[in-house]
């Protein structure tokens, strides 16, 4: 073996494909060293573990909220900080809203091998702009119908769908509590 060839085996040299990617999901969720960890952790499409600092008591509280009212006023599940196979990786997001439809179909998927309809994230003060609409463009891609991020020290939901930022949600959901 060349020096070269040696030099190619030390490093990864494409990012890891769906069926690995998912693998990878399924065996931390295994890891008892993972156990404990602080904060949201999602997979890089490389495989690399990502671990997001923990979520303040806004945070949280808006998260659970918008849950509670998505699966109110829509039916279906909703679900948070479930794994979802995405073209940027394993992502969490938030909340996740899935139709009853959805949920029958692919409850039993670690991690979803599709995104929910609608896939939120909240923001945070560690969060950046490009990492939040990064993570909506691979929801997007990945089908959701819509994918949110939510401000809640503005008290500002942004909306967006495959053509762009959308004015206001597709889906008949009053989010006028939201922020209480």
């Amino acid at each position: 073996m060349t020096a070269r060839e040696s030099i190619e085996l030390e490093v990864m040299q494409a990012p890891l494909d769906g069926a690995r990617l998912s693998q990878r999901w399924r065996e931390m969720m295994d890891d008892r060293a993972l156990a404990n960890v602080q904060g949201k952790v999602e997979l890089d499409q490389w495989g690399r573990i990502i671990v997001m600092s923990p979520v303040s008591p806004e945070h949280g509280g808006t998260a659970s909220r918008l849950a509670q009212l998505l699966e109110a006023q829509l039916g279906g599940r909703s679900v948070v900080e479930v794994g979802v196979l995405t073209p940027a990786g394993v992502l969490a997001p938030d909340v996740a809203w899935c139709s009853a439809e959805f949920w029958r179909a692919r409850r039993t998927e670690i991690p979803f091998q599709a995104a929910p309809e609608i896939c939120v994230e909240v923001a945070s003060r560690s969060n950046t702009k490009q990492e939040l609409t990064g993570k909506v463009q691979a929801y997007l891609q990945a089908g959701a119908r819509e994918a949110w991020i939510v401000y809640p020290g503005a008290q500002y939901v942004v909306f967006y769908a495959a053509s762009g930022e959308i004015q206001k949600s597709s889906f008949q959901v009053d989010l006028s509590t939201l922020f209480d």
